[in-house]
């Protein structure tokens, strides 16, 4: 198996264990239901930056990056540093997150906040609005086009906001789904491999009306420079700033940078 199927095999167990400690029901209590989400498409539409940062201890590709970072301190710093928006990874074996460590962070800050999972039932949507979630992802390479729909129309239900996550051409056809951020993954979630221009190369596909987001490899102002002149409005970011030792720090540098280098 490549990568990505050794995690979605991975997953169906965890969300079995899952839903026999927390049922549906137990979900459906919880006080972040009476909570409006905030709208993540459309912070990154009227963001100047449009920095998603991201935070993450490790990964299948890196391994450990940061592996005793806590969301208590970075994920404040990242909304003070000026992130638009932050996804937290709660996946945990592959990761080194979890919905714990999410649910912590929604009571610490109040930008939006993406639920970086890979979500393959319809539990872990619910799930995502009960931590606090006001998006979640969905992979395009994990679900069957009938699948994703059926997702994003229970998010929407949910009033959550999706980000569909593409990486090839075949996937243009989950445009259709109705998502309200495409993501541009730049990096193969089946060999791990990353390559920026991929979102480049993906740009001119792409619906002009909804919200772009270039994910995974970013690493330089400029590079995000020349994505918002072909039509990027979000920049997902999180190795870059989690391998440093003050990944807010390394946030804010990074914005700074970036504003001077505007044409």
């Amino acid at each position: 198996m490549d990568i990505l199927e050794t995690i979605i095999a991975a997953k169906r167990t965890e969300v079995a264990r899952q839903k026999e400690a927390v049922s549906s029901e137990m979900l459906l209590k919880s006080e972040q239901l009476l909570r409006r989400p905030r709208s993540m498409s459309q912070a990154l539409a009227e963001s100047s930056t449009g920095i998603i940062a991201e935070f993450k201890r490790r990964s299948p590709s890196k391994g450990d990056i940061h592996p005793q970072a806590r969301v208590e301190e970075i994920v404040p710093l990242y909304e003070q540093s000026g992130a638009s928006a932050i996804s937290i990874l709660t996946d945990e074996p592959f990761f080194g997150g979890s919905p714990s460590g999410f649910c912590r962070a929604r009571k610490l800050v109040t930008c939006p906040l993406l639920r970086k999972e890979f979500i393959i039932d319809e539990y872990q949507i619910l799930q995502s609005r009960a931590m606090g979630a006001d998006a979640i992802l969905l992979i395009a390479a994990a679900l069957t086009r009938e699948a994703c729909s059926r997702f994003v129309q229970l998010a929407h239900e949910l009033s959550l906001e999706v980000l569909l996550e593409i990486h090839a051409e075949p996937e243009l056809e989950y445009l259709s789904c109705g998502a309200d951020m495409v993501g541009v993954n730049n990096r193969n979630l089946g060999t791990f491999v990353t390559e920026v221009e991929n979102s480049f190369r993906l740009a001119g596909q792409l619906p002009a009306d909804t919200v772009r987001v270039s994910e995974s490899g970013i690493s330089s102002p400029e590079t995000v420079v020349r994505l918002r002149q072909v039509g990027y409005r979000g920049f997902l970011m999180g190795e870059n700033f989690m391998k440093e030792p003050n990944p807010g720090a390394a946030l804010q540098r990074f914005i700074s940078n970036l504003n001077q280098s505007r044409p």
